[in-house]
């Protein structure tokens, strides 16, 4: 098996459970799913998704930075949106303003049932 690298930064909300923040593997750097939580004080910011997908962004970009990578090397996005039909539209400006050039990477948007916040995000990153 190839060498597996587990991520950790205090930039990023420290794991509620039995997983990491991301792991690097074979070129490849996978991030756990990240909420809008503020690392500094362990709670949710934000009450409208722009706001929450800003924070999450801000956290995935964290772990991202642990190998030197930023968000033009991300290739794969999973979102979860608590309401997904009311707040795609917000949600989609706010996750623009980390993507600029082209190709942005793919994307899975989907609806899911979420624990007291509006958006979680988790990515793969090639490095």
């Amino acid at each position: 098996m190839a060498d597996r690298q587990g991520l950790r930064t205090d930039q990023a909300p420290a794991p509620a459970g039995g997983y990491s923040q991301g792991v690097a593997i074979d070129g490849f750097v996978y991030t756990a799913g990240m909420g809008p939580i503020d690392p500094a004080t362990g709670k949710a910011v934000g009450d409208d998704v722009a706001t929450q997908t800003r924070q999450v962004m801000k956290n995935l970009g964290a772990v991202l930075a642990q190998r030197g990578l930023g968000f033009e090397h991300v290739v794969k996005a999973t979102v979860h949106l608590q309401e997904l039909h009311r707040d795609f539209a917000e949600f989609d400006k706010a996750y623009r303003e980390f993507f600029t050039a082209d190709p942005a990477p793919v994307r899975t948007t989907v609806g899911s049932d979420l624990n007291n916040i509006l958006v979680e995000i988790d990515f793969v990153a090639h490095e």
